[in-house]
């Protein structure tokens, strides 16, 4: 892991107490905007081939994706997180219609996905609107994360917040898929800031610069 993503990370777990909790906060959206800009960085560098290309494909490791799954995969995740099992409220994909402007054929995290159905998943993105749709989940994220407080963290989830994600289709039955929602579920919201809303966000951030320098 990068050092200074992963000492920043470090530093906000360990501050995400009651006599450090908005210091905490802040260290992780430090970290949030920081990774946000490599993504950013990778839309200025690249063109759109480049997004769907995978040249570490059969490696083991988040780098054998695609730039825009990676991206996707964050987001997806992050908005079924965030907006449905926290918040109880609309995902971004469906309120701002994303999932017809970014022309995907899918609307789970993609975790079913591998090798060259990745690879043609990737090719039927719109780029720049995958980046509205980041920059919007990440915005609205980051509101929520400086909204809440100290004993927020401690909340847990029910069968009926599982049931809830169920219901909306947004996370596949498959194997490689269909463990995600007790995971969440079997976290509290302080376990869910940690991963996925910021460790997540580093693994994928870095495989996704790992294949920008292998291009």
């Amino acid at each position: 892991m990068n050092k200074e993503w992963s000492n920043l990370n470090k530093e906000a777990q360990a501050k995400l107490k009651k006599s450090t909790f908005k210091e905490g906060i802040n260290t992780f959206l430090k970290l949030r905007e920081d990774l946000f800009k490599e993504m950013l960085s990778l839309k200025e560098e690249l063109n759109t081939d480049d997004f769907s290309a995978m040249p570490y494909m059969n490696a083991d490791g988040y780098h054998n994706k695609s730039i825009a799954y990676s991206i996707w995969h964050i987001m997806r995740i992050e908005d079924i997180v965030v907006n449905t099992l926290i918040r109880n409220d609309e995902e971004i994909l469906f309120k701002e219609d994303f999932n017809n402007k970014i022309k995907s054929p899918i609307i789970t995290t993609g975790n079913e996905l591998i090798k060259e159905e990745i690879r043609e998943f990737s090719r039927k993105l719109d780029i720049d609107a995958l980046y509205a749709y980041a920059y919007q989940v990440k915005e609205t994220s980051d509101k929520w994360l400086r909204s809440i407080s100290y004993d927020d963290l401690k909340r847990r989830f029910t069968d009926e917040d599982k049931e809830r994600i169920k219901n909306l289709n947004v996370v596949s039955k498959s194997e490689a898929a269909n463990w995600l929602i007790d995971y969440w579920c079997s976290k509290d919201v302080a376990g869910l800031i940690k991963m996925p809303l910021s460790r997540h966000w580093v693994m994928h951030v870095e495989a996704a610069l790992r294949i920008r320098n292998k291009l």
